[in-house]
């Protein structure tokens, strides 16, 4: 699914629950009047008591709702940053690996193109070269990054991300 899509299918939600929660308010709204006008018409009977109850219920019900709401949209906010940190820090690391490295800038598009997922033909066609040159360029990257296939090129980064991720989270004492 697309960047695109799942922030389209996120508001969506965000508005169907808003929607729901507004729907829900009015007929709290509802019910407390005529609660309300049941118990001073009638202050003893049950069901006007019942009915007071169910509305203070109700009322407590949106509250909850609403602040849920409010709770989930933060953590979706807090979530994407988090994304486009770890996005940035994953084309850092990308960058940084393969300086080290010292693939040239064909090898740095082939390497690319093979770690978000691209097969041979994909990247062959792309940079309008043979499916054996992309495969010997595939050859040489992984050689210099001392592994023995894509899995292991792919692994290498990812491993990497999560590490330093893994170091920021735990306490200096546990580090050592």
């Amino acid at each position: 699914m697309t960047e695109r899509r799942k922030k389209s299918k996120e508001r969506r939600s965000s508005v169907a629950l808003a929607s729901f929660l507004l729907l829900q308010a009015t007929a709290a709204v509802f019910f407390v009047g005529d609660a309300a006008s049941e118990l001073f018409q009638d202050p003893g009977e049950p069901h006007s008591v019942f009915e007071g109850l169910v509305s203070v219920a109700l009322i407590v019900g949106v509250a909850v709702g609403i602040w849920q709401l409010r709770v989930t949209l933060a953590r979706m906010a807090a979530q994407e940053r988090a994304l486009e940190t770890a996005r940035g820090s994953l084309a850092d690391v990308i960058d940084a690996q393969f300086a080290a490295w010292k693939l040239t800038p064909a090898e740095r598009d082939v390497g690319l193109f093979a770690l978000k997922g691209l097969d041979v033909a994909q990247i062959a066609e792309i940079r309008g070269a043979a499916a054996g040159t992309v495969r010997a360029q595939l050859t040489r990257i992984y050689a210099k990054a001392g592994v023995s296939g894509r899995a292991q090129f792919a692994a290498w980064f990812v491993e990497d991300l999560l590490q330093a991720g893994l170091e920021m989270e735990l306490p200096e004492r546990q580090r050592a």
